[in-house]
């Protein structure tokens, strides 16, 4: 499905997590899944994963067996073994013999069906591939690292452990154990048989002459955390060869033998005599065993400085690959590196990926060079277009945090920002090896959006260093936008949250911000929100020109159309939220001719629905002018044709959330994508099997949530993640690092061989144990326990204490102290204060901190009782009441200390209350606040702070936001009604954007004065209630609200029509208002609706003020106008038409007679365009029953110079002409009469002969028309070539000048004797038309008419049967089509009526 891919780095701390299959196909673990590669010696592909562990995969084998090669085992620390093929990639089997997490895995080399795993525990299992049984052994109570099947005999098993012990047991003997090979000190990280089974090669050069005595058997070689490399007889059990690591020069310098090295020593025994062992930093040495001398390695890649790997390696796989042996490494620099074998050089390097995805993009001045930002805290540069697959770098310096934003500069080559999930800004070279600079203004939150666009001010007025061309502007997650100046990143960003309110003059708190991006010329700038809303502002003073209200969650992406190919799409923007809705804007309108007041616009240029979890990332293609790709949470990408709202295809190949996305700047057909499964995907559109999204949520997802809900056993081992441990049950983070375990801890060998009796006793004697009461520990354990000595010595201790009590002690007696502590409570004070100090080392050691803090109080010293329960976290209510014994500062002191002790416990409340108790009322309620406790810390400051003051405000302000975040609405907004807010909190009522809620934040801003909120919020709600078709809310809504009188007008006419569709039978019934009553049939359509607007609103042509005509049709002008599109609902084609109707009724009341024409027009465009031919038809009807224009025109000549009026006729002359062709049909039953008879017929019962059908016949339409076809019939031949020149090849054209010749039209042309058409020739024809249609006038190309081409058939058709259709007409009918129906779709129809 995906030409490249970067995969998730392997697995680290793992024995045995990756291996290669007999024909060159890799898999290595990586997070809780398999990645595959096919590898070669000159390059690798990544060709899929296996999926579905729950845990990080530990383990992972092939079968090496013939005709098994494509089974594969792996082990994860979720306890189970799965079997998988791995051609396929489908699991096979899957067992969950295990009780805790499995650390190692092996296929059997001698039975193609055994499969041996080993867990912390000490649990080894055998599977038996071919009927699914399963076997346990529990052969030492230690921890399994590793294992290896013996290839020798199939029963034998070698397994390593933490401690440093190997292993060998017999399986076929229920695990008995052979031998226990016993020489390393530490962890075995790594065990490998010698491939051959003789051992004689090994006799004289290593051993005494015993060797000779030794029988054939087989080799072992291992690898331990204590620096050596062993190889050992397991005939005999003992070790044959020790070898040291060597310590080599580690960056110009001599490593020190004294500093412990991390380390991990993976052995690989490659041929008879020589093994491959990893080393200190990463450097792989080939072992040969039979050399001489002190040196018996050699390093490989030591021909070239950065071959070798830069941090340990892990695993190591070999595979003989014709003549030439390969071997794969992985590492803890996250690369995979394929080696010669043989020659001990590098052959190629596979980069991968250590965290989430978050960004990527191209640089426009680079050829194909990608960033990426990664969640591994590097930066990856990827130059896609070089001769290595895999050409990166990798920049780390100064990011130290997950990268989650990337942008290049646009003028500047190899200036790439970055942002960070600590709120870090930088700038990094990516041509120079310096650290970045990083910008001195930092976020708070994680920074989600990078762009460079024009300087605004102050920015934009200069610095000392002159102007800058570029400003950075940084978007985070505390809803700041920063402006940087990337000459002066030490210097203080500034935020243009001021200079928006400055220029709009907004009091009111504006939205936080979720994303900008700017238009590609730089003029204006779009602004997400986190309610939802967009916003566009005019640079540089950022006065606010439009608002975008569709969205009602977050914003989470934006992007501009680039407007390269078509200017006029150059104002389209995309948006992506939470709600998983993409809506495309189109803004010209609002750009072209700003108005005083910002517009408002609520309805979309297109609808992109299909994705099932929210958008996170949007990418316009550059090669097309409709071509755009979403990513989405529910793991899918998509393209989609956005001008006819249609899917393209659907990408699938990541296994989790998709976070970034982005279109190839080179080929039309590339796309990249990242996600959450730590990969990069690069995929053609043209391959995808899906067109549209996956219906439901992903299955990912679903797994996620039951693994989070479902309670895990808690171990006592853990994983290491990107070098930290942690707990083997929490939720997995972000790296694919991972550790096999640590040591559990184990029963000890008595207790595991205990008989199942005595096991039962035990239980029983510790219930009953249990039920007693437990004894008082003592708090002088150690001079107690010295009144159980002998007799003798208790006689002993009178002595020594009567002669210290008369000043003549033993020599060395020290009461209190040594041997004599417990003569302390006999003694003196200072002798009880030196066993009390012995006592209390004895508790502490112990664990014992509440008797040690007691033994403290009791000496006197208080002041040392807390600060030693402060250190050990042991403050308790009792001893902070004893505090202030001490004194204030001590007791408050202790008060602060137990209320960070608190909080750690998460007892917030009971931590603020003791704030309370020293008077830190605002500490108090600001530890309340930062944990969320809201309502508590509105409690605590109601009863206790005067009500005016400033903390009540901000709380009742930032529980709302909080709540605004989580859905609660009514909520957030009681809090912003009572923080004062009252703009606030009608705006965050309305965000849930149903009528019952938007009628309530009318109510709200009318209470409280917002006029202007009242008014948008009170249209958003009539438009809602006319989707819903409920009139009377409409009109009830709007029936306060003066400034909107326009729209109720409009809303009336919307009625109006709804009920004119509905009594026509052309849409179901709908509800109404009082407003309509029902017509009379007589009553022309402009008298009835002039009599309800003068009636009803008080409007008419005689009307002055904000009631007359001319300023209620400036005002309705301004209103937004969606165009016609084909497949809309009915009711959406109503509410468009209605808007036009209006405005037509408005001019003509106001005697503008050509924009009455031209609405009029708009008018029965909408219904026609759309596709619902019924109602265009039933509407030309009732607005022109006559079918003449001129009932909407006051002069004499209606309209005849009006370009609209010409073709809004010939559209009813058009309608007119087919009635009578069906009305003909119906009489003549379809049959041919002669044109006698009816012509006799039709002059006594028709109409009469003249029509009005010449208008239908325009001779400079038909060339439009014609022109207009030609440019698309040579469109369809340029495409025909694109896809035949890409099906076959540019290799084997050989037809024209351009290598590339015509489809099928083009070779008969070259059949009789014509040149055969190119490309060359068709993009001349192409010109050539589109020269012709930009001299055609605006009024034919604004205007159009019907088709003239079809009228002149429909004419002729008529003409055979009925004398309505004049001679004349015939004529110009046959004229017209011998001119402009040759070459068209009408040749073959024509042909019919030429002939004859």
């Amino acid at each position: 499905m995906h030409e490249r891919c970067l995969p998730a780095a392997p697995n680290w701390y793992c024995s045995r997590c990756s291996d290669i299959s007999s024909s060159g196909l890799l898999g290595f673990g990586a997070k809780n899944a398999v990645c595959l590669a096919q590898v070669s010696a000159s390059s690798c592909r990544v060709t899929g994963e296996l999926v579905g562990h729950r845990d990080l995969v530990s383990s992972f084998c092939f079968c090496h067996h013939a005709g098994q090669s494509h089974i594969c085992v792996s082990a994860s620390c979720d306890g189970t073994v799965r079997f998988w093929d791995s051609g396929t990639q489908k699991l096979l089997k899957e067992i969950a013999a295990h009780q805790n997490p499995v650390s190692a895995v092996h296929w059997s080399p001698v039975d193609k069906n055994l499969v041996v795993s080993g867990d912390e525990k000490g649990v080894v299992t055998c599977h038996w591939f071919h009927t699914g049984d399963s076997s346990s052994f529990f052969p030492e109570p230690r921890t399994v690292v590793c294992l290896s099947c013996s290839p020798r005999v199939w029963s034998q098993v070698a397994i390593g452990y933490k401690d440093g012990m190997i292993v060998l047991i017999d399986v076929s003997k229920k695990g008995e154990v052979l031998h226990r090979l016993r020489g390393h000190d530490d962890e075995i990280h790594s065990l490998s048989w010698r491939p051959e089974p003789i051992e004689s090669a090994l006799h004289g050069p290593m051993e005494d002459a015993e060797a000779g005595v030794w029988d054939e058997g087989c080799l072992l070689a291992s690898g331990s955390k204590d620096q050596t490399l062993r190889i050992w007889s397991t005939d005999r059990g003992k070790s044959v060869v020790t070898l040291k690591l060597p310590y080599l020069k580690k960056r110009g310098s001599v490593m020190d033998p004294g500093v412990k090295e991390r380390l991990w020593l993976n052995v690989l025994w490659l041929r008879r005599t020589q093994v491959i062992s990893s080393c200190f930093s990463g450097e792989l040495l080939l072992w040969d065993l039979l050399k001489s001398g002190k040196q018996k390695w050699s390093l490989f890649g030591s021909s070239s400085d950065g071959q070798n790997h830069n941090r340990i390696v892990f695993n190591m796989s070999s595979v003989q690959m014709q003549e030439q042996q390969l071997l794969l490494s992985t590492s803890m620099d996250r690369e995979i590196k394929c080696w010669d074998a043989g020659a001990l050089e590098l052959c190629w390097t596979l980069p991968a990926l250590g965290g989430f995805v978050y960004a990527l993009c191209f640089s426009p001045l680079g050829s194909g060079t990608l960033a990426l930002g990664v969640g591994d805290n590097t930066i990856r540069v990827w130059n896609t277009q070089s001769s290595k697959v895999y050409d990166t770098r990798c920049f780390w310096q100064g990011i130290k945090s997950k990268v989650t934003a990337l942008t290049w500069h646009p003028q500047r080559e190899g200036a790439l920002a970055f942002g960070t999930d600590d709120g870090k800004v930088g700038i990094y070279n990516v041509f120079s090896n310096k650290p970045p600079e990083i910008s001195s203004s930092y976020h708070k939150k994680t920074v989600y959006t990078l762009a460079w666009g024009p300087p605004v001010p102050p920015l934009s007025f200069g610095s000392s260093k002159g102007k800058s061309s570029c400003s950075l502007y940084s978007c985070a997650g505390e809803g700041a936008i920063l402006q940087h100046d990337p000459h002066q990143l030490n210097g203080e960003a500034a935020d243009i949250d001021k200079l928006i309110k400055d220029t709009n003059n907004i009091q009111h708190k504006l939205s936080p911000h979720t994303d900008l991006s700017w238009k590609p010329d730089g003029k204006v700038v779009a602004i997400g929100n986190e309610d939802g809303s967009i916003e566009v502002y005019g640079a540089p003073s950022l006065r606010l020109l439009c608002s975008v209200q569709q969205h009602h969650k977050v914003i989470n992406c934006l992007r501009w159309h680039h407007g390269l190919h078509a200017p006029e799409l150059g104002a389209l923007l995309a948006s992506g939220s939470s709600n998983a809705v993409v809506y495309i804007h189109d803004l010209r309108a609002a750009l072209e001719s700003p108005g005083d007041a910002p517009v408002v616009i609520s309805e979309p240029f297109r609808r992109l629905s299909g994705h099932t979890a929210k958008i996170t990332g949007l990418s316009w293609s550059h090669h097309h002018d409709d071509r755009l790709v979403t990513a989405s949470y529910d793991g899918t990408a998509q393209v989609w044709d956005v001008l006819r709202e249609a899917p393209v295809c659907n990408y699938r190949g990541h296994h989790g959330n998709l976070l970034c996305v982005d279109w190839s700047p080179l080929d039309p057909d590339l796309v990249w994508t990242g996600g959450k499964d730590f990969t990069v995907h690069e995929w053609r559109v043209s391959q995808q099997e899906f067109d549209k999204p996956p219906k439901g949520k992903k299955m990912v997802e679903l797994k996620e949530k039951k693994k989070k809900g479902k309670a895990k056993k808690p171990s006592a081992s853990g994983a290491v993640v990107n070098g930290e441990r942690t707990r083997a049950s929490e939720e997995e983070d972000e790296s694919s690092s991972t550790n096999s375990s640590l040591t559990p801890s184990v029963p000890s060998e008595s207790q595991r061989r205990a008989p199942p009796a005595a096991k039962n006793k035990d239980k029983t004697e510790a219930s009953l144990s249990s039920a007693k009461k437990k004894k008082q520990r003592s708090m002088l354990p150690l001079s107690t326990s010295m009144d159980h000595r002998p007799k003798d010595e208790l006689l002993q201790d009178c002595v020594a204490l009567a002669s210290v009590a008369h000043h003549a002690p033993p020599v060395g007696c020290v009461p209190g102290q040594g041997a004599y502590i417990h003569l302390g409570l006999f003694s003196d004070r200072e002798a009880l204060h030196r066993m009390f100090e012995a006592e209390e080392e004895a508790h502490l050691e112990a664990g014992h901190f509440e008797s040690a803090v007691y033994l403290r109080l009791w000496s006197g010293d208080l002041q040392g009782a807390l600060r030693l329960a402060t250190e050990k976290a042991e403050l308790s209510d009792h001893l902070l009441s004893l505090a202030p014994m001490a004194g204030f500062s001590v007791w408050r002191e202790a008060v602060d200390s137990y209320v960070k002790q608190l909080c750690l416990q998460e007892q917030f409340v009971k931590a603020a209350s003791h704030l309370l108790s020293v008077n830190k009322l605002y500490e108090a309620v600001e530890l309340l606040r930062s944990h969320k406790l809201y309502r508590e810390a509105i409690a605590l400051v109601k009863a206790r702070l005067p009500p005016d003051d400033a903390v009540l405000t901000k709380l009742y302000q930032s529980w709302a936001a909080v709540l605004e975040k989580d859905g609660h609405f009514s909520a957030a907004a009681k809090c912003y009604l009572a923080a004062g807010s009252s703009f606030d909190a009608a705006k965050v009522i309305a965000r849930k954007n149903e009528s019952s809620s938007l009628r309530v934040a009318v109510q709200l801003a009318q209470i409280c004065g917002e006029a202007s909120l009242s008014q948008s919020l009170s249209l958003r709600c009539a438009k809602e209630l006319a989707q819903a078709q409920d009139w009377s809310g409409v009109q009830n809504v709007l029936r306060h609200q003066d400034a909107l009188l326009v729209h109720r007008l409009h809303f009336s006419v919307a009625e109006f029509l709804s009920q004119f569709f509905s009594e026509s039978g052309v849409s179901p019934a709908s509800s109404c208002s009082n407003l309509w009553e029902p017509s009379d049939g007589q009553t022309a359509f402009q008298r009835r609706l002039e009599r309800v607007w003068e009636e009803k609103f008080g409007v008419s042509c005689t009307s002055e003020g904000t009631r007359s005509v001319k300023s209620l049709l400036q005002e309705l002008k301004s209103a937004e106008s969606p165009q016609p599109k084909a497949n809309v609902p009915l009711k959406l084609v109503a509410s468009s038409a209605s808007l036009h109707l209006t405005r037509a009724v408005l001019c003509f009341l106001s005697g503008e007679d050509e924009q009455t024409m031209k609405e009029l027009w708009w008018t029965v465009s909408c219904a026609k365009d759309s596709g619902h031919f019924s109602a265009c038809s039933q509407l030309c009807h009732l607005l022109f029953p006559d079918g003449d224009v001129g009932v909407f025109s006051s002069e004499t000549s209606p309209g005849a110079s009006s370009a609209a009026a010409l073709s809004l006729q010939s559209f009813l002359r058009y309608l007119r002409l087919y009635e009578l062709w069906w009305s003909v049909s119906a009489v003549n039953g379809d049959r041919t009469v002669p044109s006698g008879a009816v012509a006799g017929e039709d002059q006594e019962n028709g109409p009469g002969p003249d029509l009005g059908l010449d208008l239908l016949l325009c001779e400079s339409s038909a060339a439009a028309q014609a022109v207009q076809r030609n440019v698309s019939e040579i469109q369809d031949k340029l495409t025909a070539l694109v896809t035949k020149h890409r099906t076959q090849g540019p290799e084997g054209d050989d037809g024209g000048p351009d290598g590339v010749t015509a489809p099928t039209h083009g070779r008969e042309a070259a059949a009789d004797g014509e040149e055969p058409e190119t490309f060359l020739s068709l993009s001349m024809k192409l010109s050539q038309c589109q020269k012709q249609l930009s001299e055609l006038p605006d009024s034919v190309q604004c205007f159009p008419r019907p088709d003239v081409l079809e009228c002149c058939l429909v004419l002729l058709l008529v003409g055979r049967s009925s004398a309505v259709v004049s001679e004349a007409l015939k004529q110009k009918s046959t004229d017209l089509l011998r001119r402009f129906g040759t070459g068209s779709c009408y040749c073959k129809a024509a042909q019919k009526f030429l002939s004859s």
